[in-house]
């Protein structure tokens, strides 16, 4: 039997070793999809009835979504930086919702909103 303690520690110098060489593309496509990976697991926990989870993986999507928003070039992005900004604010709300009544339909809404942004996000040609 794997020590869940050993695995969370290598996954976390896994993800560290990642992060040290990604580009700033591939950070925020990891953040899509850590976003995503969370919204998921705390859909999961909705159906089997286990609060503390999903509390826990909706608060950490939504932290993951507001460092999305910190991202954010106001300046440069012009309108398409503050439509991605009206949609991080949407979508914060709306796992506050799924939170506090245990909506795993709220929850698969910003889930799609999230993998339409990613498509959009990984098909973009971003300048290195």
């Amino acid at each position: 039997m794997i020590n869940k303690s050993a695995l969370k520690q290598y996954q976390s110098v896994d993800l560290r070793a990642a992060t040290a060489t990604a580009s700033p593309k591939e950070l925020i496509t990891m953040l899509y999809d850590g976003a995503l990976r969370a919204m998921a697991t705390a859909k999961g926990a909705i159906e089997r009835k286990d609060i503390q989870e999903r509390t826990t993986q909706l608060n950490k999507a939504n932290n993951i979504i507001l460092g999305l928003r910190d991202f954010l070039d106001q300046e440069k992005g012009g309108e398409i930086a503050a439509n991605l900004d009206a949609l991080y604010d949407y979508m914060i709300r709306t796992l506050l919702q799924a939170n506090r009544n245990n909506d795993a339909d709220k929850v698969q809404e910003v889930i799609g909103l999230m993998l339409e942004i990613k498509s959009g996000w990984v098909g973009m040609e971003v300048p290195a």
